[in-house]
């Protein structure tokens, strides 16, 4: 008796159905010109066969232009179905494909991400690779079943003839598939497990890239090409083994579609030389069982390629149907920017307590880099509500009751690692082109001397990961998309760690005036931004040890002095 859970269909299969589904209309008219493409394919030894046979008959001119003619439709009729029959095709599976991928970048650009064992790097792969091989299930149907159309006229054809060539056409064509079938479904699982490791060499790169300049710094490059290289080799290994199957589905193919070709071939000669058929009917068999190598090979071809699309669909369904981490909650900040951590426990941080009153500016001495992070991890909803003890309360109302949007659109957390993209200085500092307050961002940040630098101001093009900027340029840069943000609560992770001490006055003093009177919190070690705060929060061994202003407890904490005078 079949379970609940075996009747349910597999969500790669879903997706392969969603495809199929809404390219109905294409597929059909792909079917139906490629129907014909390869039914006149076909028909050309047929036609020829008949040519002959009226011409042994009646050798007048009429008869050879008619027979010319004759082959001139067919000819048309084979070039034009090929060319619009491929077109819609085509055209449908580009388009399934950029829809499968802009689905995938959707899962991924969502507040809340999902719950998958998967980097960006393997997402990244999913997208691209996956997407475009889940789509090729739109031309492999239509041409699956247009081969079959030229396999079933040629069996027709032949078995008119006689019917044992007929059935040895049919019995053949069944006998190659079966073959073919045991080695689609070993190709299928071979390539998703290539297409894992691959994806899994690129998640790695893009983590090397990503930390290129840190490795170098203490020497680690060597170790995480090591660690690349091994990745890379066993994506290869498997490739090779992939390579190996298809290779073999391809030769053994190739081998029994040309076995029923010369089977063809020799039988039709054994009945033309025993006086069984004519001689116009040997040459139509003669030239089917040419002509229908090309139709057997796409057809004993098709089985490898649903088995990759069904491989690639099932590797969008771990995206796709992978579950929200968290559920959030539908409330919206109430105005004003409290902010209030009560009880809080995670990671490092244990019984977290404080708060932030509206318009005001409080700087966290974090003694400990981690737990400095577990709070910029909570704070920017990176952890969900339910995964850590306590309440973090916004505006007075708690976080997990909040939207994510909303929270993100009333509360911006700034990382200390914030990411450069390909563009512009403007466009990374302000990439919806809303932000009113983008000169005094700017100026605040001291990005102004990298705008003066260039002749292009802020319209100066910026590399991927902000390439062609040095790492203080880059942390301004970031720091300056903050600012211009503007949102009722901010809070900044370290955001000069890579900036000299008098620009880093000079930003704790312009961030200071700009953000008067909104809710601003900054974690950090900064000298310079922990004057500028309204109050200093010593947050040591998990939690708030002591508070005042930076200058009071330079003057009576001792280990205050330690972990921030530089």
């Amino acid at each position: 008796m079949t379970t609940p859970d075996t009747q349910r269909p597999r969500p790669g299969s879903d997706i392969l159905r969603t495809a199929l589904r809404r390219n109905l209309g294409a597929m059909v008219w792909g079917t139906v010109l490629m129907g014909l493409y390869q039914a006149g394919e076909t028909a050309f030894p047929i036609a020829l066969g008949l040519i002959v046979e009226h011409t042994m008959r009646d050798r007048g001119l009429g008869s050879l232009g008619l027979s010319i003619a004759a082959l001139a439709v067919i000819i048309t009729t084979v070039s034009l179905s090929w060319r619009f029959g491929m077109r819609v095709l085509q055209k449908a599976n580009t388009t399934e494909a950029h829809r499968w991928r802009v689905k995938v970048a959707a899962c991924g650009l969502q507040p809340v991400a999902r719950d998958v064992d998967l980097k960006s790097g393997e997402v990244l792969t999913i997208a691209t690779e996956d997407a475009d091989q889940t789509a090729d299930i739109i031309e492999v149907v239509p041409l699956l079943i247009s081969s079959l159309v030229a396999v079933a006229v040629a069996a027709v054809a032949l078995g008119l003839a006689d019917v044992r060539l007929g059935l040895l056409v049919i019995v053949g064509t069944g006998a190659i598939m079966s073959v073919l079938s045991v080695l689609s479904r070993r190709i299928g699982s071979s390539t998703q497990e290539q297409q894992a490791r691959v994806a899994r060499a690129g998640a790695k790169v893009a983590d090397l890239i990503t930390g290129l300049r840190p490795l170098h710094g203490f020497g680690g490059n060597h170790a995480a090409f090591r660690s690349y290289r091994k990745a890379s080799t066993e994506a290869k290994l498997q490739a090779i083994t992939v390579a190996k199957v298809n290779g073999a589905y391809a030769g053994a193919a190739l081998a029994l579609n040309a076995v029923l070709a010369g089977a063809v071939t020799l039988t039709a000669g054994w009945l033309a030389f025993d006086g069984q058929i004519s001689i116009g009917e040997l040459v139509m068999a003669v030239g089917l069982a040419q002509f229908i190598m090309e139709p057997l090979r796409l057809f004993s071809e098709m089985p490898k390629y649903v088995m990759i699309a069904r491989a690639s669909a099932a590797r969008m369904a771990l995206v796709l149907t992978a579950p929200p981490v968290t559920t959030p909650g539908t409330e919206h900040p109430a105005a004003g920017g409290d902010l209030e951590l009560d009880c809080v426990r995670y990671g490092t941080l244990r019984n977290l307590k404080f708060q932030v009153s509206a318009g005001e500016f409080v700087a966290i001495a974090a003694y400990q880099p981690r737990a400095a992070a577990d709070l910029a991890a909570i704070l920017s909803l990176n952890v969900p509500p339910d995964a850590y003890e306590g309440v973090v309360r916004v505006s007075g109302r708690p976080l997990g009751d909040l939207a994510v949007e909303a929270v993100r659109a009333h509360m911006l957390v700034n990382p200390y690692d914030g990411e450069i993209f390909a563009g512009t200085l403007r466009t990374n500092i302000d990439p919806s082109g809303t932000s009113r307050t983008l000169p005094e961002a700017v100026e605040a940040s001291m990005l102004t001397d990298v705008v003066a630098l260039h002749r292009d101001g802020l319209d100066h093009g910026v590399r991927d990961r902000g390439a062609n900027l040095s790492g203080g340029q880059r942390q301004r840069l970031s720091l300056a998309r903050a600012l211009a943000a503007d949102t009722d609560i901010l809070v900044l992770h370290d955001p000069t760690t890579a900036v000299d001490a008098v620009t880093e006055q000079l930003i704790a003093r312009g961030v200071a005036k700009l953000r008067r009177g909104r809710t601003t919190v900054v974690i950090t070690s900064s000298p310079a931004l922990l004057d500028a705060a309204d109050r200093v929060l010593v947050l040591d061994d998990g939690v708030i040890t002591t508070e005042d202003t930076h200058r009071n407890l330079l003057a009576t904490d001792e280990d205050y002095c330690q972990a921030v005078a530089r």
